[in-house]
């Protein structure tokens, strides 16, 4: 592992922590515009504050072209998605403003190139689909024709929903590094945490010095929890079950892709740059449907040579409580058999929130349930 020998942090990847921020131009009035889409603004947003390092900007043919073909950039280091951004015509300047989808200028983009692309193969390629009911797939039929390419100023971002929660990677590295942290294990979530999922972050918080509870904010499908809702639970569940100086929690302002096996490694990536040492992969992380296979977000990271990617995964199975065990279990240590597990399907939960019942506390937490029926009522 590379380690940022200054904080004892493991390095950002690429090896340097991007800063895209900077002062609005004297000239942006004169600038041509291009309107975001509020997932590009997310991306935009993750670009300004380097969790998309070692990236400047939105990304050129030659490097897009060799993520989609190898995981990789150009220079060899590793990557798993496309970074771009879609327009309808080329850019009649070599300098534009980027503008939220309000039309309030935001950034400034240095235009390197414009190129067409190919929609069907980048969604088999990232996707591993070409489906138009996958919501990635769907979402990037929909774009428009043209990338343009180039490094990004950014001098103005949306006030951040969650502004309490809101730390860019130099912020969660700072506060890691004030904790005496160094081995600092990440959680990506776009649900509420269950217990389940306490009990896979637990017993990772058992081998690092710290937690990093990262929840993504950005764009999620509409039947998804809403963010507020789900950071509501965070706070009541970690408020009532987690030692408070081993937890740090965070928003994470990325929209979703659903891009399964990919989107692991680029949400691995992106929480190295947070100054994560390790990174939580469960069953189907990332994943939407039947398009991925249970486990193949965790057999993805073997297309990487042993610590190639430098921060580390910890694969997780599925857990459940066992009535026999009498505790939280996976198949790796409990013997029983299905009879013995207590196991909701997502639509026999909403029921049952939707009525007012409370799940069994097997399953969740009251505090969080009780978040949740407030929501669906």
């Amino acid at each position: 592992m590379i380690v940022d020998t200054e904080t004892r942090l493991i390095a950002p990847h690429g090896g340097v922590l991007v800063d895209r921020t900077g002062e609005r131009p004297d000239d942006l009035d004169a600038l041509e515009r291009i309107s975001l889409t509020s997932r590009e603004l997310s991306d935009l947003e993750l670009l300004a504050g380097g969790a998309l390092s070692p990236l400047e900007g939105f990304m050129g043919r030659h490097d897009y072209e060799s993520v989609l073909e190898s995981m990789r950039l150009v220079n060899g280091l590793p990557w798993a998605l496309p970074v771009c951004l879609a327009v309808v015509e080329a850019p009649r300047a070599d300098r534009v403003a980027l503008v939220d989808p309000s039309g309030a200028p935001v950034a400034v983009l240095e235009v390197d190139d414009v190129y067409e692309y190919d929609k069907e193969r980048e969604a088999q390629q990232a996707f591993r689909t070409t489906d138009v009911a996958h919501p990635g797939v769907r979402r990037l039929y929909d774009q428009s024709p043209l990338y343009v390419a180039g490094r990004v100023t950014v001098f103005d971002l949306p006030g951040a929903a969650f502004p309490e929660l809101a730390k860019t990677p130099a912020e969660t590295r700072a506060e890691f590094s004030a904790r005496g942290w160094r081995r600092v294990v990440g959680f990506q979530t776009r649900n509420p945490i269950h217990r389940a999922h306490e009990y896979l972050t637990k017993v990772a918080l058992e081998t690092v010095d710290g937690l990093l509870i990262h929840p993504l904010v950005g764009d999620t499908k509409s039947d998804d929890v809403p963010a507020a809702t789900r950071v509501e639970c965070y706070r009541v569940l970690l408020d009532g079950y987690y030692p408070s100086d081993r937890v740090v929690l965070s928003a994470f302002p990325a929209a979703m892709r659903y891009a399964g096996p990919r989107e692991a490694i680029w949400h691995a990536i992106c929480r190295k740059n947070y100054g994560c040492s390790h990174f939580i992969v469960g069953r189907d992380h990332a994943g939407v449907g039947d398009y991925y296979g249970t486990y193949d977000a965790q057999l993805v990271f073997d297309e990487f040579e042993a610590h190639e990617l430098d921060i580390e995964p910890m694969f997780f199975e599925h857990s459940f409580w066992c009535r026999t065990c009498g505790s939280m279990a996976s198949a790796k240590t409990c013997p029983h058999d299905r009879e013995q597990h207590v196991f909701l399907s997502g639509t026999k939960v909403r029921e049952m929130l939707g009525n007012g019942e409370l799940p069994p506390v097997e399953f969740s937490r009251p505090e969080v349930a009780r978040v949740l029926i407030d929501a669906y009522r």
